[in-house]
């Protein structure tokens, strides 16, 4: 943990691109798009699970996570990413951020399990405050937060795009979404709940939660988990252009009326924090739930196999 408490890299200019294949954006050898602005503009640092490139000029930072193989949400990478959000926050020339995958075919694949299984209940409740603050961090902030949603999205990898002002996800039928908690033999937390109900309505979070449903990018979008489908390769320029129209609206109107309907939520959290943290390593260090994610990851064994 004490490695987190260097993430304040200097900021390493780039050198000034010749040519832009679109408007602020290159297409790297790999074929992903990637944030393009001159040196005078772009400011990239790099931590051990993300990186962040801010342009100066329009304000907006892309956050990449890069924790392979799937951006498993561990304690020390939610740590990071809520010091990260929050540097951003104090940030006076930071209005955005668009929050995307620099691995391949997935977003975010959830909560770490091996930091819930065979831990103690110190352990379980110190990764469960810090699940909590970086949904509080997202959900809250008074920046503009965009998902580029460049892969597969389950559980808490879900839970990170709903805390966003806006959801953009790569067309692909093969890529999914969704709180799939019941699945492992574990409960969403009411705040999971109410943050899925909050973005597609009650019945279908209802029959969302009850049967763990992971939608495909088709249903996602029908449902309203997801704002936008676009070409795999077209997630980040499309985010570029949607917070553009963002960015058009004077902050302060566009803060409050944020802030007017995500307050209830956020209160209903911050004054049960401490029941919800005993109430899920009760939960988290049962024999029952311990042998089902021990089953869990028996059968992720296999199909690896």
């Amino acid at each position: 943990m004490a490695t987190l408490l260097k993430l304040f890299p200097t900021c390493t200019w780039t050198g000034r691109l010749a040519h832009l294949s679109r408007k602020g954006w290159a297409q790297s050898r790999s074929g992903r798009l990637l944030p393009c602005f001159p040196a005078s503009q772009r400011c990239a640092s790099t931590t051990s699970y993300l990186t962040v490139e801010m342009d100066d000029n329009t304000g907006v930072a892309v956050v990449t996570m890069k924790s392979p193989p799937v951006n498993s949400l561990s304690l020390d990478f939610l740590t990071e990413f809520s010091i990260s959000i929050e540097k951003l926050e104090m940030d006076r020339k930071c209005r955005g951020v668009i929050l995307t995958s620099g691995l391949p075919k997935v977003f975010s694949a959830g909560l770490d399990i091996m930091e819930m299984y065979g831990k103690g209940p110190e352990h379980c409740a110190e990764f469960w405050r810090a699940v909590q603050e970086m949904w509080l961090k997202l959900y809250g902030s008074n920046m503009i937060t965009i998902a580029a949603v460049n892969g597969s999205s389950p559980a808490g990898g879900c839970l990170m795009a709903m805390a966003c002002d806006y959801r953009i996800m790569a067309d692909n039928p093969k890529y999914s979404i969704g709180l799939n908690e019941t699945l492992l033999g574990i409960v969403a937390p009411f705040w999971f709940k109410d943050t899925m109900m909050n973005t597609i309505g009650f019945r279908a979070t209802e029959l969302a939660l009850q049967l763990g449903l992971l939608h495909n990018a088709p249903n996602a979008l029908r449902v309203g988990l997801v704002d936008e489908l676009v070409p795999e390769k077209e997630v980040l320029s499309a985010a570029s252009t949607a917070i553009s129209k963002w960015l058009a609206i004077p902050d302060h109107a566009r803060q409050i009326t944020k802030s007017m309907m995500r307050k209830p939520t956020i209160d209903r959290l911050l004054s049960h924090r401490d029941q919800d943290i005993n109430n899920f390593v009760s939960f988290i260090t049962k024999d029952s739930i311990q042998k089902s994610l021990q089953v869990y990851m028996e059968r992720l064994k296999q199909r690896k196999t």
